[in-house]
């Protein structure tokens, strides 16, 4: 009889634990303990593969949840119609080879900071807070091996400036 209260109270211990854990609603805090997506995951509503990618400039780095425009016809539709992407959310359009890049905003709803990236994989420009359905190109200031777009306004919020280095 002993043993077993013993027993349970070793299991009930790691569920006390993890009800004692500090919580993680603050956004700094949140940022360091963002899990990467598993492998093989998929965005619930594009169907695209689902990566980590990093940012990193000025000892700070952020780590964001992208969905990968691999193909042309992924590409061309990139995050056309979509009303609404969490903060640390985005999508990659990875080019190979590399080449001058320039996206339009047509039938996207959101704004958007639009980061084109090199090939050393450092911002090379960003499009900050791209007007939605504007049919404007909007293009990189030299080669680029990818482009990285999230929320308007997050890169200006999060410090992301060129040179700053992307790792996906």
């Amino acid at each position: 009889m002993q043993r077993s209260k013993s027993m349970r109270a070793w299991a009930i211990l790691p569920l006390l634990l993890c009800a004692c854990s500090p919580s993680t609603g603050d956004s700094a805090a949140s940022a360091q303990t963002v899990a990467a997506p598993q492998a093989g995951a998929r965005h619930p509503e594009s169907g695209l593969r689902v990566i980590p990618l990093s940012v990193t400039f000025a000892g700070k780095r952020h780590v964001f949840t992208v969905e990968v425009a691999g193909s042309s016809a992924e590409q061309a539709k990139g995050l056309m119609f979509r009303t609404r992407m969490g903060a640390d959310e985005g999508m990659l359009f990875p080019f190979d080879p590399p080449r001058q890049a320039s996206f339009w905003m047509k039938n996207t709803v959101i704004p958007l900071d639009i980061i084109f990236i090199g090939p050393d994989r450092l911002v090379s420009n960003i499009a900050a807070n791209a007007t939605p359905y504007s049919l404007d190109p909007l293009p990189s200031s030299g080669t680029a091996a990818a482009v990285l777009e999230i929320n308007g306004g997050r890169a200006a919020e999060l410090g992301i400036v060129p040179g700053a280095k992307v790792a996906w």
